[in-house]
């Protein structure tokens, strides 16, 4: 699927993404940085596909927690199990609103993200690092209400916006427009468990428009100052509440957590 405003030959995050997940919504230039990284830095697709799991698991123990609101950033082009379709396997009357910079997840949202009739969905095109064109866009007011708790979702995002951006004031941005009772939900991609590898990942990927930057755990705690972590804390993605038997060669590079806002 193409659109006129979509440059097929600039790679951009969300279609490097796919391609690791299994999807056919790429182009040429995606792939190569795709297979540039995969070369470099083996067992990336695994971390990819367990980031992408990671993205399930906190879903159902939000809903759990009583959590019916949902604010998707950094949606990426739509894959199995979307934020909203589990929530609303969950509870049908569960609310979501996604944002993403990249035309072409919009177009594939547009088609693909059908919600159940007793919820809603909805899709915005606008970039994480300007929240106020996100918090009052009347398609996010319209689906979310923002007096009742509501889960932030940045997974797998933030991790492409620089310093100089200073992702934590935008985060910051968002989770003060949710009441207490709310939750923030990311991963964030890190050196800490195998600086080589993740060190591999960034110099292979960070070629042309694309960036992406390791970051501490202190640093990543930073996105959570005013809210209780819960257990197991700040851990692996792949291992934040995983009963099952882990993936031996996936690559230990992202965090995975969760905060309520207290």
């Amino acid at each position: 699927m193409n659109a006129p405003h979509i440059d097929t030959n600039v790679p951009h995050p969300a279609r490097v993404y796919d391609y690791w997940l299994g999807g056919k919504d790429n182009y040429a230039a995606d792939r190569a940085v795709a297979e540039a990284v995969m070369a470099a830095t083996p067992g990336v697709v695994t971390g990819a596909r367990e980031n992408r799991a990671f993205l399930g698991r906190a879903v159902r123990w939000l809903s759990d927690q009583g959590i019916d609101q949902f604010l998707d950033i950094g949606t990426g082009i739509p894959a199995t199990g979307n934020t909203h379709e589990v929530a609303q396997g969950l509870n049908p009357a569960a609310r979501v609103a996604y944002v993403d910079n990249d035309p072409i997840v919009m177009v594939h949202a547009r088609t693909l993200l059908k919600s159940a009739p007793e919820g809603r969905t909805t899709y915005i095109e606008a970039d994480l690092r300007r929240p106020q064109t996100v918090l009052d866009h009347a398609e996010v007011r319209a689906t979310l209400d923002f007096s009742r708790p509501i889960a932030v979702i940045i997974v797998g995002t933030l991790m492409h916006i620089r310093d100089e951006d200073d992702p934590w004031a935008a985060v910051k941005a968002y989770t003060d427009a949710t009441v207490p009772g709310s939750y923030l939900a990311l991963t964030h991609l890190t050196a800490d468990f195998e600086p080589e590898k993740m060190g591999a990942l960034a110099d292979s990927y960070n070629t042309g428009p694309l960036l992406v930057t390791n970051r501490t755990a202190e640093q990543v705690m930073r996105f959570f100052d005013g809210f209780q972590v819960v257990e197991p804390g700040l851990v692996w993605a792949a291992d934040w509440k995983h009963f099952g038997v882990l993936p031996p060669d996936a690559v230990r590079g992202a965090y995975g957590i969760v905060g309520k806002k207290i």
